[in-house]
Parts: C-alpha cells; sequence; structure tokens
C-alpha cells in the first residue's frame, strides 16, 4: 500500500495496522466531508440544494458510522473507551473523573472494587438501557 500519510515503512507494519489506517483514515475523511456538507447547506439560500446537500452530509455520516463501527471490533480498547463514553447522559468528563477516582484511567479495572461491578457510572447511562455494545 502507498500512502502519504503513512508515517512508518508499510512493509514493517504488518495487514491489520494497515487496516486499521485505512479505515482511520476513511473515517477522518467521512467526518470532513460532514463538515463540508453541513457548511454548504447552512450556508445556501436555496431550499432545494440545502435538502441535496443534507442529504449528502446524512449519507457521509452513515459511512463514518460504519468505519467507526469496523474499528470497533477490530481494536479492544477501542471498544472499551466506545462503551464507557458513547450513549450516556451527563457530563463526559463526569464519567472519565469517575474512572480516575476508582483507580485510574485503565476501564477493565475501574469498577474491580465495586460489589456490583458497574463503574459507577449508571445515572449516566441512558434510561432506554442500551450500551454501545
Amino acid at each position: 500500500m502507498s500512502s502519504e500519510s503513512l508515517h512508518e515503512d508499510a512493509g514493517k507494519l504488518g495487514p491489520q495496522v494497515i487496516d486499521q489506517h485505512r479505515a482511520i483514515v476513511s473515517l477522518m475523511e467521512e467526518l470532513e466531508a460532514v463538515d463540508w456538507y453541513n457548511q454548504r447547506a447552512k450556508a445556501t439560500d436555496n431550499a432545494e440544494l440545502r435538502a441535496i446537500l443534507e442529504h449528502n452530509r446524512d449519507e457521509e455520516k452513515e459511512h463514518a458510522a460504519m468505519a467507526l463501527e469496523w474499528l470497533r471490533r477490530s481494536d479492544p480498547t477501542l471498544s472499551r473507551h466506545l462503551e464507557t463514553f458513547l450513549f450516556t447522559d451527563g457530563p463526559i468528563t463526569g464519567i472519565e473523573a469517575i474512572m480516575e477516582d476508582k483507580g485510574g484511567g485503565d476501564i477493565a479495572g475501574a469498577g474491580a472494587n465495586d460489589d456490583d461491578g458497574s463503574l459507577g457510572i449508571g445515572s449516566l447511562r441512558s434510561d432506554k438501557g442500551e450500551s454501545a455494545k
């Protein structure tokens, strides 16, 4: 793979790192496209063009979500962080503060001293009972 954005020799990285790089770059490109479409939609006075741009923007969001899910499935550490922070209510930085109070930034060990095994952030979770799993 030839990529100007690789920082190391591709021959030394291996296929897993190369595929993760591909997914990360694709995610970045999709989010950049979301931003561009969003700005264009906001700037135009033409309602028909705005509707098209908003549609295209939302398609890019779908693509970004798909790339992010692939990354989550291929990176256990990212998966744990997403499970901790996504689909929660309340202050996002409060979740991190709770984790630090429980013994550091290691998500896996953050709730190790709790009787129920939780991270102590149940009140920050949505009432829908959903998780990012």
